[in-house]
């Protein structure tokens, strides 16, 4: 070969590789700004797959484990799925649905067996691992769908202290033509230095979580109603609606990012408000009295009074959703136009009460975690009643439409009614 053409493909390489590490350097900084610990897993599988050029992957986290007297104390739990090919045969919008199952860290799996020995795994093709490998594939996905995976590129998540967090499989490298390759020397070096560095930025964000789900417990401990699950459904119901609302409305992807992460932190906390409700009330084994449910509705003022912090935009959110979420779209829900702080009345009818907001009155997130909220309730097992049928669930909210609900947000929800299955799948009730 031509020296000069050796000196210019190197020039070449050599450049490719300082972009592709200085790409890295300034997503460790995008990646700190992300608060939302799921929003954060999402981000890292996408930006991973950037990296090396990754058709697909999926991204696992630690969970405790089913059955810890076989399988060990945690397992490894699917959270994201991604999936270039296939999202190209769905409508502009629209989000791949995947299984939700998790894997035991051991030698079985692929993932399993990278977690357990914390190394990365580097397979040209998938379908001629060789005999003496503890793993093997399991070709199932490629069977139902059509898809071929062929290389892949496992790496694992570990924090500080080289605990296992989770780890990142991605798949099908593509070169420049298109055509899937083989991951390379220089992939391993990269995405290496690119787990490491979200690993740090997902430690920050799962201590987030955990002080999230805290307050969540607190209210749980008064209220049995409101559990880590149920506030997971909510915010994940919310994000998803937004998410198709901002799609619709050609709000610009970076503002959509942003607001998708404190709408999922703020719509946790829609109800935390509780705590400072009376248990005579708030553990009451059947429906409310008109006065005791007057009481119930200051649960929103008490939540709204937590967050009066005007300098984070998370409390300015979490604020307006404590407040709001139980205002109803032609104006007749609570508790109307209140000072969260004070609890004065801002806006009075003639009689001097305060009066309820309406339509576009009531901000965007409360609109959006109102039919979170009512969905997750009607689908839920109370003190005073059974679950509703999927049918029952879906015919109340229909008819709310208007009255209750924003009819737009509402012709959303229904839109993305898969989506919503599938979010609901992530987060059962534990018996």
């Amino acid at each position: 070969m031509n020296i000069d053409l050796i000196k210019v493909s190197m020039k070449e390489d050599m450049a490719k590789k300082e972009t592709d590490f200085k790409y890295i350097m300034r997503l460790d900084s995008e990646l700190n700004h992300i608060q939302d610990f799921d929003l954060l897993l999402e981000r890292i599988l996408f930006e991973a797959r950037k990296v090396v050029h990754a058709d697909a992957g999926s991204i696992y986290v630690t969970a405790p484990s089913d059955n810890p007297d076989v399988d060990g104390p945690e397992k490894l739990s699917i959270k994201y799925s991604q999936n270039d090919t296939i999202q190209k045969t769905l409508a502009p919008g629209e989000k791949m649905i995947y299984s939700i199952f998790s894997v035991a860290i051991n030698e079985k799996s692929i993932s399993g067996y990278c977690g357990l020995t914390k190394k990365l795994i580097n397979i040209p093709d998938m379908y001629n691992i060789p005999e003496d490998a503890p793993y093997s594939f399991y070709s199932s996905f490629d069977r139902l769908t059509g898809y071929k995976t062929t290389s892949s590129l496992t790496i694992p998540l570990l924090s500080t202290e080289e605990r296992l967090m989770g780890v990142i499989q991605v798949l099908n490298a593509t070169d420049s033509a298109g055509n899937v390759v083989p991951f390379s020397a220089d992939d391993e070096v990269l995405i290496t230095h690119f787990a490491t560095n979200a690993a740090i930025t997902l430690q920050r964000a799962y201590i987030t979580r955990a002080m999230i789900l805290r307050m969540i417990k607190m209210s749980e401990l008064r209220d049995p109603k409101e559990t880590g699950t149920h506030v997971n459904r909510v915010a994940g119901y919310a994000v998803e609606i937004y998410d198709r609302w901002a799609f619709h409305h050609n709000v610009p992807k970076e503002e959509q990012e942003k607001f998708k992460d404190i709408l999922k932190i703020s719509s946790m906390l829609h109800d935390v408000g509780k705590v400072a409700i009376s248990d005579a009330i708030l553990k009451k084994p059947a429906r409310f009295t008109p006065e005791e449910f007057q009481i119930m509705q200051n649960h929103t003022v008490y939540g709204a009074g937590l967050f009066n912090d005007t300098h984070s935009t998370v409390d300015l959110l979490a604020m307006e959703i404590a407040m709001t979420h139980h205002e109803n779209w032609d104006g007749t829900g609570y508790p109307g136009w209140l000072d969260p702080v004070s609890g004065h009345a801002l806006r009075t009818d003639a009689e001097g009460k305060p009066l309820g907001r309406k339509g576009e009155e009531i901000p965007l997130g409360g609109r959006i975690v109102a039919i979170a909220d009512v969905f997750d309730a009607l689908c839920s097992k109370r003190v005073y009643k059974e679950p509703w049928s999927e049918e029952q669930v879906l015919e109340e909210m229909r008819k709310l439409s208007g009255t209750k609900f924003d009819p737009e947000l509402i012709d959303i929800f229904f839109e993305i009614l898969p989506r919503i299955k599938h979010t609901q799948s992530m987060y059962p009730e534990t018996a």
